[in-house]
């Protein structure tokens, strides 16, 4: 067998074993798949009419704010589905799985390919539901060519794919499950205070930088580009490389840790 043949064979094992992982245990996956359903609900009916103040310059109706909100929401979506992926690897390493599976002939990268793919998986099927919800209490994207649908499904496969690793890193440098959910919180932390509920020209001043110079801003109005047809500028290319540098980041960290000394 050749040794593509093996890290497929192998990686496809991890990740049937990852999946029936978190269909035995779904807890912490509908805890994190609820929390931004939970924000969409809430940010729509109870601060919506408050947080809309800061849209198109003098306000705007629910439909707008929804239409503004949902981009950020999805990303958030993701954010926060990948931290099961380092609670779940961190899991592996505390019990010494991961270092068992280190004596085993297996190829050794598809113990984390198997984790990076299941949480990519879990994030897409989050961000179908949550759109779902969406789609129900009246967001719509009617000017959307198929093209770009299909481009902000892959910036949310891209996005979810280069968080996942940067999760997996965290999960394995922690010493415990509750130390990594800890340590992914700014997975979580930074949409909230990226241009996901308002504009970053709506914000004050000093708070700007924050929300602008991050990872979270350029992916959400990326998205909002192509779902609402708002100008996109150079978001998009910000994206893209905020993306591919954390996805090497992730990689090469998560690489550095898997192959040191066992706990």
């Amino acid at each position: 067998m050749s040794s593509l043949s093996l890290a497929v064979r192998d990686s496809s094992t991890m990740l049937r074993r990852n999946l029936l992982h978190a269909r035995r245990y779904p807890s912490l996956t509908l805890n994190l798949l609820l929390t931004p359903v939970v924000l969409l609900l809430l940010f729509v009916y109870v601060f919506g009419d408050v947080m809309s103040a800061g849209i198109g310059g003098g306000g705007a109706d629910r439909s707008e704010y929804i239409a503004y909100l949902v981009p950020g929401i999805l990303m958030m979506t993701i954010g926060g589905t990948v931290v099961g992926a380092a609670v779940s690897v961190s899991t592996d390493m505390a019990e010494g799985v991961i270092a068992r599976f280190r004596t085993m002939a297996i190829h050794r990268g598809s113990v984390i390919i198997g984790h990076v793919i299941g949480s990519v998986l879990q994030s897409v099927v989050s961000v179908l539901l949550v759109g779902a919800v969406a789609m129900a209490i009246g967001f719509r994207s009617t000017d959307a060519t198929a093209l770009e649908w299909l481009a902000a499904f892959g910036l949310m496969v891209l996005v979810s794919l280069a968080l996942t690793w940067i999760a997996v890193g965290m999960g394995m440098a922690s010493p415990n499950a509750e130390a990594a959910s800890n340590n992914a919180l700014p997975l979580i932390v930074l949409p909230l205070i990226s241009s996901a509920f308002v504009p970053v020209d709506a914000m004050p001043g000093w708070f700007r930088p924050i929300a602008e110079y991050q990872p979270f801003t350029p992916a959400i109005e990326t998205l909002r580009g192509l779902l609402l047809g708002t100008e996109i500028g150079h978001n998009g290319w910000l994206a893209v490389a905020w993306c591919l540098a954390l996805t090497a980041l992730g990689y090469y960290w998560s690489k550095a840790q898997f192959n040191r000394d066992p706990r």
